[in-house]
């Protein structure tokens, strides 16, 4: 999820005012409240987060990981569904509205709702990426928006509930560490698009939601609209996994599956547990996709070759990745990147043009490798451990709290001085460490 910063006006700005005031563990609920014409469900942000790590057995699936790692899917096939089973039940029923789930505890990520992507009001949805033209299918020649909504489980919500213990004091050293997320944490997103469903085939039957969103990518108008399912992520911290310490996976719509509306019409694109860094071509990597393009070399990927999977572009060079993620990006590669202060891009691209190294070399191959959990991305920061949710939260909350708490440092406002300290980070001579701890403690102790 790509987070742009910016000012809150009107309701959304009383909204996040009571995030300036919340006592421990509140949060608001969303930044965009529907129309008084709506009168459905409202979105509740799940955030009575355990205070104790959860006890009890692992989740089943455990038992199904593969043993050796295969990058054959069809020996993750029992893992990748029984996963599924596990983000949709309880969930589907209740529309995700999580909080009314009878078998097991789901908690969403505090401080989405912030800024002109924030959260709406319905279901909790996010703005991510833009859908290009011909990215779903030969036939889509228009552009779309992605919307998404993520979840983690107890494990995973006791986590949350670390770093956020004080929240006027996100403490992002909890997960600077490599079992931050415990073993069992499970986070699932489901992504709707927002898309001409008539240019994209396997959009038929499609599963709908009401959500209170941009009319285009561009604009900053909202209205309440319907998306259409398109995809499901998931992520599990399994410390038995060499390298990085979780597996990736996600799952692709395909209406045709039973004929009829339904979450059993998501079918598994595959699972990733590591980025395979000695694997520096590129010819497999697939903008506008008419078949699905496998790459055999691919020892840490694993995607399903059934034609229930509709032809699909995946990620660079055929790693793991959804429909609607970046073509030259993979689920793992992307979110390694995850960390406080967001030191680095998510991706290569995300860079002025001569700043982009070139396609497989070694500055290129930076974010294509194997980090345990734990571990920042940039060593001058602290690892939010996988967790893309968690350093967007915390970026947004100081973002918020220099720009509209009012907080002045000499010279301009303390996310000024942020700013201004990691421009000099980039050009300075000293080690990188060693120029962030002087400088944060200063930049923080503003905001404090």
């Amino acid at each position: 999820m790509h987070i742009v910063r910016g000012r809150l006006t009107g309701a959304v700005v009383a909204l996040a005012l009571c995030a300036g005031a919340a006592s421990a563990g509140t949060f608001p609920d969303f930044g965009y409240q529907p129309p008084s014409s709506y009168t459905g469900p409202i979105f509740k942000l799940s955030q009575n987060y355990p205070q104790k790590l959860p006890s009890g057995p692992l989740p089943a699936f455990f038992k199904l990981l593969p043993s050796p790692l295969s990058n054959d899917f069809e020996a993750w096939r029992p893992y990748a569904e029984a996963v599924k089973q596990y983000c949709l039940e309880g969930n589907v029923e209740n529309d995700w509205y999580v909080q009314k789930n009878t078998v097991r505890h789901w908690y969403h990520a505090p401080w989405q709702h912030y800024g002109p992507l924030g959260r709406e009001g319905i279901h909790g949805l996010t703005k991510e990426a833009q859908i290009q033209s011909k990215q779903l299918a030969p036939t889509q020649t228009t552009t779309g928006q992605t919307f998404a909504v993520g979840i983690y489980n107890d494990i995973g919500g006791y986590t949350f509930g670390q770093v956020w213990k004080n929240p006027q004091d996100p403490d992002p050293s909890f997960t600077s560490k490599p079992n931050s997320f415990h073993d069992g944490t499970v986070v699932c997103k489901p992504l709707f698009a927002d898309v001409d469903l008539s240019q994209v085939p396997f959009l038929v039957n499609p599963v709908l939601w009401q959500a209170y969103v941009t009319d285009s990518f561009d604009s900053a108008n909202r209205e309440i609209k319907p998306v259409a399912l398109i995809q499901m992520d998931f992520a599990v911290r399994d410390s038995r996994i060499p390298g990085t310490g979780w597996i990736f996976g996600t799952f692709q719509y395909n209406g045709a599956v039973t004929g009829k509306p339904g979450w059993d019409n998501l079918v598994p694109v595959g699972v990733m547990w590591g980025n395979d860094p000695e694997d520096t071509g590129d010819s497999y990597t697939n903008k506008q996709p008419t078949v699905t393009k496998i790459n055999p070399d691919l020892k840490e990927t694993a995607i399903n070759a059934k034609p229930e999977l509709p032809p699909t572009h995946l990620g660079w060079n055929g790693r793991l990745d959804g429909p609607v993620d970046n073509p030259v990006s993979a689920c793992m590669s992307c979110h390694m990147t995850a960390e406080s202060p967001q030191l680095s891009p998510m991706n290569p691209t995300f860079q002025a043009p001569d700043k982009v190294p070139p396609v497989g070399s070694k500055e290129w191959m930076r974010w294509f490798q194997n980090e345990m959990a734990g571990t920042p991305f940039d060593a001058a920061a602290k690892s939010t451990d996988f967790s893309l949710q968690l350093a967007a939260g915390i970026a947004d909350f100081y973002d918020w709290k220099c720009n509209q708490g009012g907080v002045f440092a000499e010279g301009g406002n303390a996310c000024e001085q942020a700013r201004n300290f990691r421009l000099k980070l980039m050009k300075s001579s000293k080690p990188p460490a060693k120029v962030y701890k002087i400088e944060r403690d200063q930049v923080l102790e503003e905001l404090h």
